[in-house]
Formats: structure tokens, sequence, C-alpha cells
């Protein structure tokens, strides 16, 4: 199914699946699709997320801990889409699926009803593989562009890309900070030469007025660590916490939507 984007920016939430444990992964993402969220990033838990700040590194520690694995968070996936038609991303590191095996991964993704997914970690010059079996099955390749990627680089992304592109806005790892970076708009503007499909940006983004920063020159705003950490900061409350800051959010969403 094509993913849509209701409104300008449109959210693209994510959250570390298993953390604090799988049903309540389930309520978060259901509560932030009803509070406004137009996208849900499924974060797989991994040992090693080097992309990430400390909030999720802990998460992931924690989900880790509770034993959920890849297989799992399809399993949840699944189960949100039976109740949900928001559009659903895999967000993953490379290793867990090169152990399920990409042609059963993207089996999986596709019976789970998922929309697509990101791997963080496979540069778009290795995808090949990655990119026949899910442009095989009409499934969304999500990459990741960064304001030092090339002009050359910036296209390829382009290229491969289904769904959206994901523009980093700024060097280094996950994690809110107080200001939008500068680099952020420059490189929106440098992939719109090569691409018509919608650009989230991401990480950093944390306050009600980043988000909305981000309408006046990207389609949507990806929301990572301030999520994380709402749910860190609110047991026994996680869901209803994550939907009361995405009402937030979505409250300052503007124009009409687009569809992909």
């Amino acid at each position: 199914m094509p993913l849509h984007f209701q409104n300008r920016p449109s959210l693209v939430a994510y959250l570390t699946c298993g953390d604090p444990d799988l049903a309540t992964s389930r309520d978060i993402a259901l509560a932030a699709i009803e509070a406004g969220a137009d996208v849900i990033e499924l974060g797989v838990p991994f040992s090693d997320p080097v992309a990430d700040g400390p909030v999720i590194q802990r998460a992931s520690e924690r989900a880790l801990r509770g034993g959920t694995t890849l297989r799992q968070v399809l399993g949840l996936a699944k189960d949100i889409r039976r109740h949900s038609q928001a559009g659903l991303i895999m967000f993953t590191y490379l290793n867990p699926i090169m152990r399920m095996g990409m042609a059963k991964f993207s089996a999986v993704v596709e019976d789970a009803g998922v929309d697509g997914a990101l791997i963080t970690d496979l540069p778009v010059e290795e995808s090949q593989d990655y990119l026949s079996e899910m442009h095989a099955r009409g499934l969304a390749t999500v990459f990741l562009a960064a304001p030092t990627s090339t002009d050359q680089r910036l296209k390829q992304i382009a290229q491969a890309s289904r769904g959206f592109v994901y523009a980093v806005s700024r060097t280094g790892v996950t994690g809110a900070r107080q200001q939008l970076p500068e680099d952020a708009p420059a490189l929106v503007r440098r992939l719109r030469k090569y691409t018509k499909l919608p650009i989230a940006v991401g990480f950093g983004i944390s306050t009600t007025e980043q988000f909305s920063a981000v309408g006046n020159f990207a389609d949507a705003a990806v929301v990572g660590s301030a999520i994380v950490q709402t749910i860190e900061r609110n047991p026994g409350k996680e869901a209803e916490s994550v939907a009361q800051f995405v009402k937030q959010l979505s409250a300052v969403s503007h124009q009409p939507s687009v569809l992909i």
C-alpha cells in the first residue's frame, strides 16, 4: 500500500520495539498513530547501534535484555497493521537481516503488511540485492542522505529510494538538540534536484518549534530520541505520554497532504 503523508510537516515517529516490552510497544505505536503520527518507524534493537545516541542506545539495551528479536518486531508490525493503515517502516541495522536472509526478510515484511524498510548501515553502493528483493515486492527502500554526501551520491540515493528520502539534518549520531541544524534546508534543496519523493528530515528534532520549522522546507520530520526519552521517563504511562507529545507536535502541522 502507498504511504500517506497527511500534513506538512508529516510526523514520522520512531520507537525502539521491545522497550519496555513488545505489548507496550504495540500500545505506544497505536497511540502515536491515533494522536497524529503518519508513519511509524519500528526500530529493531541492536547490540551495537553506532548511529544512535545514548537515549536510543539505552532503549536497545533494555529491549535486548528482554529478548526482542527481528522476527518478534515483524510479528509486532503485523499486529499493528491489523488495527491501523498508517505507514509502517522497519528501522534496522543490516546484521539481523543477514542472519534471517534478505529474501526471507523481504517476504516476511510483505506478509506483515509493512510498507518498507530503512537499513541504517547499508550503503547505497552495496544495496543491489536488497533493492532487487524489496522492489520486486513493491516495498519501500528508504535511505539516509547526509549533509556531507556528494551530489553524485545524493543522486544515487534518490534513485534507489522508494517511499521517501530521509535527510540527516547533521553529522553525528541521533539525539535531541536545542536548535535545528543549519545544514538541513541546504541538504533538502540539494536532494530536490534529484527526486520528487517526499523528504523527511531527522536527527535531533525534539520540540514543536523545530518540528514546525521543518515544514517550511521539507515534507516530514522524523522524531526519535525525544519519543524514546518520553517512554523512558514515564514508566507505566508510556502510551498516553507519547500520545500527548505527538498531539503537541501534530498541532503545528499545516498545508495539504502528499501521496507517495
